[in-house]
């Protein structure tokens, strides 16, 4: 196997490289990668390789093709570490040429009217109060917030104001969920003496 090949790896720790155009995974014994489960579709999942890119297809299976915990619809971009689920049978994709390439900056995403989060395409679990927080700071993304204006939009409830600890503390908790080190942090930054600032890509 070229050592540059993307590929999947099962439960056994087998590898299963990904080196022709469409790789077909499913219950029937002509796929390139056979999975053993009822749950399975005959013809279950396609991924195709596109120049450096690989794409994850369900096609049209009874039961899903599932991406870190999600079931997916139509065709979506593999990344390094995605964790891919048929049937039973869960796969770690590899793509030993990201190693070569710059760490990339943490992807978050917030959809409000949802109330979900995710980090990496990864669901986060977050408490209503961290959920406000990051939707406030996600709202002012680059912008310093100060707290007292962080203590009105997540306590709006509190009239009398919020103590400084509580909003530290918070910070704190959400820094556990959305920073690889919360004690270095790259996404939720402090401004000393001014607030807290959450960082995207293109700002920094």
């Amino acid at each position: 196997m070229n050592p540059n090949t993307p590929y999947l790896c099962d439960p056994s720790k087998q590898e299963h490289p990904l080196d022709q155009a469409v790789t077909r995974l499913g219950r029937a014994v002509e796929n390139e990668i056979v999975i053993v489960s009822q749950r399975a579709s005959r013809d279950h999942a396609h991924i195709r390789r596109e120049g450096r890119q690989t794409f994850l297809e369900d096609m049209g299976s009874t039961n899903g093709t599932y991406l870190n915990g999600e079931r997916i619809l139509g065709s979506v971009q593999l990344r390094d570490g995605d964790q891919v689920s048929i049937g039973e049978v869960l796969f770690i994709f590899h793509d030993p040429d990201t190693t070569t390439r710059e760490t990339p900056f943490p992807e978050l995403e917030i959809n409000i009217e949802a109330g979900a989060a995710r980090l990496n395409r990864r669901v986060i679990q977050l408490s209503p109060k961290e959920f406000s927080l990051l939707a406030f700071l996600h709202k002012n993304r680059g912008k310093v917030c100060s707290k007292d204006d962080i203590g009105r939009a997540v306590w709006p409830e509190y009239q009398a104001g919020i103590y400084d600890y509580q909003i530290e503390n918070l910070v704190r908790r959400l820094r556990t969920k959305i920073e690889e080190d919360a004690n270095t942090p790259i996404l939720l930054v402090t401004i000393r003496g001014m607030g807290y600032k959450l960082l995207g890509k293109s700002d920094i």
